[in-house]
């Protein structure tokens, strides 16, 4: 495969299986001498490579089938495995194995994917989700899945980890799945399910730093920088000497996930640990090249940025300076709403407090557009203006923000039943692109954690005193140690849909939410600014949304954040309102009393009072 953008050229790199049991090897290695390749299953010695120009080196070896383990050596003395290796079924230590990208057998010819304002995202851990922690398990799970009505499923990343256990953030081997989660073919297995159901899939990704177990690049060239520094290792090298291949192995890695695994989006973690001063940013080079490959499989596709820049450029058209990535992670959105929900005011959470801070969020991205931070001392983000709601993604809860908290708690065991119905509410029925956390739908209540599974003690004990620093900072100082076994166990979902009430009232609340937002237009993810009206009223710690699309039915909906039953006065939209949900009816768990209006309406001039019980969620249609 290769793939032009302009002048740029991204090569086939790591074994390529061909005909005649025929093995192409690539592997970019700049500074080195010689190159070879040594097939672990045979006794003899390595077979050379070829320069290929530019540091590269390649070479064709006839009778190496897939399932062949091998490695590198360099200078004839340095054995490794392969940087772009497609399996390591040993591990990260362990010989990399030749895969035959086309034995699995695709079933999805007719599958075309989803634009980005039909994604209900649904984010999950395949080692925690299901009870035996791999692929196959979400495979089984995916009925569960199709009833709750989401449309696209998350996994958080996949690239072999130390050990058998992790988060996925400490990836060295960008091509390889988890070998304690399947085969390849496994994982492709869960798209393949996951298209025939209607779901696209979005595969986590992390383009920032690689793990330090097991990555053994610095061997094969400058794929790393002394000149920036991320907070969990060092940088990428993007922008300094020998810098194109480090861009040609990751633009080839986002390539090959859209292409070999039929993924629809990538979501690419902390990209504010990227760094890159070219005259064209690294991301831009990811999006073009993804898109390419998308208008060549003949599917929508998009790349998905998380970032706390707050930077408009980052989804802003490239015309128009900006990189062109099709969406972003929104944190205002969450932290807004999750001081509401629970007063919590450390940390970054020193900066929110308001509705009116949520009701910003909720109207135009950004709560921070270049207003001074008090948490970073300075002043923080640029204006979203041109940004349509259809390029954000907003969640009450994700992996970082329940898993970055010392005792992993989710808001289950944080705030009152009737505020989870708030919350879900409020992301379900947004303008912007709405995320759950795998168990957020129904309450779970087992913490998320931080877990890994490191060789290396040191570096186990650095991860640990790490953790313990980190959480100073929130004034958390119980601290569940990240290696233990027990820590992961506690992660894995515990749920009780057959037999707690609660739980499948939550459930059908969150169901029955996103029925609305697929059904009826004014409920969607909206494409165009000036799409939503919401009024804050501080006085009661009320939100209202005011949301109408083309002909169809407008959608009134109010959230409250009051603790105590409250008086609240409106004077807008004008319209006759016909109740459709209320979160404190039986069948979503509540006591059935204070109702909210069955029909109200307002006229000119003329206001209407309401008496808010604590924590309501009030949807109505005109």
């Amino acid at each position: 495969m290769n793939t032009r953008m302009g002048d740029r050229k991204t090569r086939h790199l790591g074994a390529r299986y061909g005909s005649l049991q025929s093995t192409q090897f690539r592997v970019w290695a700049p500074h080195a001498k010689s190159m070879a390749v040594r097939l672990v299953t045979r006794p003899q010695e390595p077979i050379a490579l070829e320069p290929e120009g530019h540091g590269y080196w390649v070479g064709d070896i006839a009778n190496v089938s897939p399932g062949t383990h091998y490695r590198y050596v360099i200078d004839g003395e340095v054995e490794r495995p392969d940087p772009a290796s497609r399996f390591q079924p040993d591990g990260v230590h362990g010989a990399s194995e030749v895969i035959d990208p086309n034995s699995f057998t695709w079933t999805d010819q007719q599958w075309k994917g989803l634009s980005l304002d039909q994604y209900i995202i649904y984010e999950l851990h395949t080692g925690t989700f299901s009870p035996d922690g791999t692929f196959e398990g979400i495979v089984n799970k995916l009925p569960y899945l199709q009833e709750l009505g989401v449309t696209a499923l998350e996994l958080m990343p996949v690239a072999q980890c130390p050990g058998t256990r992790n988060w996925g953030y400490d990836g060295t081997y960008l091509f390889a799945p988890q070998h304690s989660f399947g085969q390849p073919d496994d994982l492709k297995r869960v798209v393949d399910a996951c298209h025939s159901r209607g779901l696209a899939v979005i595969m986590d990704v992390v383009y920032n730093h690689l793990g330090p177990e097991g990555n053994y690049l610095y061997d094969f060239g400058p794929y790393f920088t002394d000149v920036y520094r991320t907070p969990w290792g060092s940088a990428m090298n993007y922008d300094g000497q020998y810098c194109c291949g480090v861009r040609d192995f990751v633009v080839s890695n986002a390539v090959f996930w859209i292409q070999e695994y039929h993924i629809d989006a990538l979501r690419l973690d902390a990209i504010h640990g990227i760094y890159d001063f070219s005259a064209q940013h690294i991301l831009q080079d990811i999006g073009e090249a993804v898109r390419a490959t998308g208008e060549q499989e003949g599917r929508s596709v998009a790349v998905i940025a998380e970032s706390d820049l707050n930077d408009a450029r980052i989804i802003a058209p490239i015309e128009s300076g900006g990189y062109g990535l099709e969406g972003q992670w929104n944190d205002d959105f969450h932290h807004a709403l999750h001081v509401l929900l629970t007063g919590e005011s450390v940390g970054y959470y020193e900066d929110f407090g308001t509705v009116e801070q949520f009701a910003t969020a909720y109207r135009s991205g950004f709560v921070y557009a270049g207003q001074y931070s008090s948490f970073r001392k300075r002043r923080h983000g640029n204006a979203p203006n041109e940004c349509r709601p259809a390029q954000f993604v907003v969640c009450a809860q994700n992996h970082d923000q329940v898993g970055n908290r010392a005792k992993g708690d989710r808001h289950s065991t944080l705030m009152p039943f009737e505020a989870l119905k708030v919350a879900n509410a409020a992301v379900l029925l947004s303008a912007n692109i709405p995320l759950l956390f795998m168990g957020e739908e129904y309450g779970e209540t087992t913490p998320f954690l931080y877990f890994i599974d490191h060789g290396d003690p040191g570096l186990v004990e650095a991860v640990r005193e790490g953790r313990k620093q980190e959480f100073q900072f929130f004034g958390w100082t119980e601290v569940s140690d990240p290696f233990a076994m027990a820590t992961y166990e506690a992660c894995r979902l515990q749920p009780r849909l057959g037999s707690d009430e609660r739980q499948q009232a939550h459930f059908h609340w969150c169901q029955d939410l996103i029925n609305l937002r697929k059904t009826i237009p004014s409920c969607g993810t909206a494409t165009k600014n000036g799409a939503v009206a919401t009024w804050a009223d501080e006085a009661t710690n009320t939100l209202i949304v005011h949301r109408k699309a083309g002909e169809g039915p407008e959608m009134l909906l109010v959230i409250g954040f009051n603790h105590e039953p409250v008086k609240l006065t409106i004077k807008q939209p004008q319209g006759t309102w016909i109740r459709r949900l209320d979160s404190r009816m039986k069948e979503y768990g509540g006591k059935g009393e204070d109702l909210s209006p069955e029909t109200f309406t307002i006229q000119s001039q003329k206001e209407v009072s309401f008496t808010l019980p604590p924590f309501p969620a009030w949807f109505f249609l005109s």
